[in-house]
């Protein structure tokens, strides 16, 4: 049976830095170049930063937020169905959209610095895909 990742550098560290949008190394440096674009290194330690992958890990965490923290209890609320959809639609899916852009690049550092505590790398990418078990 084969080892299990353990957990090189401090694990919840790791994923803090990453919210606050710093480098999981040294927490000085930014995470992020552009909106969702990671820098390919920090600029305060060189760590290099794109060698963690990211890929659809959090958008689907994203999604599943928003589904089960914002839409859900949304549909409690009798004012949802009461009110006319040319009303409640714009406004509920205007929310909703600033809402998820501002936790996106959050969820994406946070999954950078689990990834950096994890020790998956690029180079592993080979190790996790299904044809592996092939």
């Amino acid at each position: 049976m084969g080892a299990m990742a353990e957990i090189a550098h401090p694990l919840f560290r790791s994923i803090g830095r990453g919210l606050a949008h710093r480098c999981p190394n040294c927490g000085k440096g930014a995470l992020f170049r552009r909106y969702l674009k990671v820098d390919p290194h920090c600029r305060a330690c060189g760590h290099e930063l794109d060698l963690y992958p990211a890929d659809d890990g959090p958008a689907y965490l994203t999604v599943l937020l928003m589904g089960h923290l914002i839409i859900g209890p949304a549909l409690f609320f009798p004012i949802v169905w009461r009110s006319p959809p040319q009303y409640s639609l714009p406004i509920l899916l205007g929310g909703l959209l600033v809402i998820t852009l501002t936790v996106l690049p959050r969820i994406k550092g946070g999954w950078v610095g689990l990834m950096y505590a994890l020790q998956v790398t690029r180079r592993d990418a080979h190790l996790h895909v299904a044809d592996a078990a092939d």
